[in-house]
């Protein structure tokens, strides 16, 4: 079983097919930490993972808001962006445990401004852009993220 899986996107359209592809092996409970630099997928990689799962309108990036919650007919979907956040503590006083239920899947992007009060992630995700094309490494970081990398591949 790998724990680490890897691949060059295209385009803007390959990324979100390959966030369609995960969505098909996400579990519930299943929590995604989205690292790269501003323009690298992030957002992008997160809509074809929420339209994977069913949902049918739009897909915001969540900067202002820092969560964009979409209740689904399967599951509840949490896709934060953690990039304005001033300081991990506003954290704690918007509920964030409350989103990390067994029923639902969190989409972190900017994982490490939420300091200690996020979880460890099931996958890290790493994403570049570079040479017209971007790539994405997904790390396991549990068995439950072992279980999604051996089913993505």
């Amino acid at each position: 079983m790998n724990d680490v899986f890897c691949l060059h996107l295209a385009d803007e359209a390959a990324t979100v097919k390959m966030g369609q592809c995960l969505s098909q092996v996400i579990n519930k409970g299943a929590v995604l930490f989205l690292h790269g630099d501003l323009g690298a997928g992030k957002t992008t990689l997160s809509r074809g993972i929420v339209q994977g799962l069913g949902h049918t309108g739009k897909v915001k990036s969540p900067t202002y808001t820092l969560v964009e919650p979409y209740e689904l007919k399967d599951v509840s979907v949490y896709h934060f962006d953690l990039y304005r956040l001033g300081d991990p503590e506003e954290l704690e006083y918007m509920g964030i445990r409350d989103y990390f239920a067994e029923s639902a899947i969190c989409i972190i992007e900017w994982p490490e401004k939420g300091g200690g009060f996020i979880p460890t992630p099931d996958l890290n995700i790493e994403m570049k852009y570079q040479d017209q094309q971007r790539s994405v490494t997904i790390t396991a970081q549990s068995e439950r993220g072992k279980n999604i990398i051996s089913n993505l591949e």
